[in-house]
């Protein structure tokens, strides 16, 4: 049997990723530019496990200068069924306490700088994106979570805003009328992509803080933030590790893996040729 490849993109101070054995770099170039780092590929036990720092190593990279059509389409080119994604996050609810862990299932996109695409120019796709989030493999995340002790959070909804700047207290109102739970940076782009690239994909958000709308709790503070990030990382670190170790068994009743099958509606005949070769990891298998 293959071994499952399982990918990792780590975001605000998840820059690598523990106990990976025989762990090797892997620099690549994509048709779409550079990754934000190099990749490092190794093994959880019968998991062969790809890492990326999404931020780049020392976090040179903002929110809106990740190119995440370059990190996503390098997973693809390394192999990878399986991508989690994570990231720090400020709570909209009471109930989510800085220390929570939150597996979303779905999200808002405020953001409007990014490219979210692999598809616009000669080709266009058009994939759904009802449940945006892989629901077997965020079980399996949630259950990996709890299984740490961590208190986690199945389900809820990512709000994504263009950064780098936090909320204004009236922009963290409306979003919390809006149902949101959560409010971060840089998921929403990966969600998008990872369908088109028919992963099976899950978001863990680490909350950090209340945002700005908590009356009894201080405004957002980027080194109460760090030091919050710093145990949620470690929580995090060993919630892949269980993932990791549980993936094997894993039943995929999910139709991720084809989630193109139907969406390519251009002509084939018309389609570049420049533009196939360069999206043959993505979309060979319909050509």
């Amino acid at each position: 049997m293959a071994r499952a490849v399982l990918g990792v993109i780590g975001g605000s101070g998840f820059y690598k990723m523990e106990g990976l054995e025989h762990a090797e770099q892997v620099e690549l170039n994509t048709p779409f530019g550079p990754p934000s780092d190099v990749y490092y590929r190794g093994r959880i036990g019968e998991v062969e496990l790809i890492f990326l720092a999404r931020h780049g190593r020392g976090h040179r990279l903002s929110p809106s200068a990740i190119n995440s059509r370059a990190n996503i389409y390098g997973m693809k080119m390394l192999g990878v069924e399986y991508l989690v994604s994570v990231s720090a996050a400020g709570s909209l609810k009471e109930e989510l306490a800085p220390g929570d862990l939150v597996v979303a299932d779905q999200f808002i996109d405020r953001t409007f700088r990014r490219p979210s695409t692999f598809f616009d120019n000669g080709i266009v796709v058009h994939v759904s994106l009802a449940d945006p989030m892989c629901h077997g493999l965020s079980i399996l995340l949630g259950e990996s979570g709890r299984a740490t002790g961590a208190r986690l959070h199945q389900g809820g909804t990512y709000l994504s805003i263009e950064g780098p700047q936090f909320s204004t207290r009236a922009e963290s109102a409306a979003y919390r009328s809006w149902g949101a739970d959560v409010i971060s940076m840089t998921a929403v782009q990966e969600a998008r992509l990872a369908r088109e690239a028919e992963f099976c994909y899950a978001a863990l958000a680490l909350v950090t803080d209340y945002d700005c709308w908590h009356q009894s709790e201080k405004d957002v503070d980027v080194l109460d933030i760090l030091r919050v990030l710093k145990q949620n990382v470690a929580t995090a670190q060993k919630a892949i590790l269980r993932l990791a170790q549980e993936l094997p068994r894993h039943v995929r009743q999910c139709k991720c893996d084809s989630a193109l099958k139907d969406a390519i509606i251009t002509d084939r005949g018309v389609i570049p040729q420049k533009l196939a070769n360069d999206l043959k990891p993505l979309i060979g298998k319909y050509l």
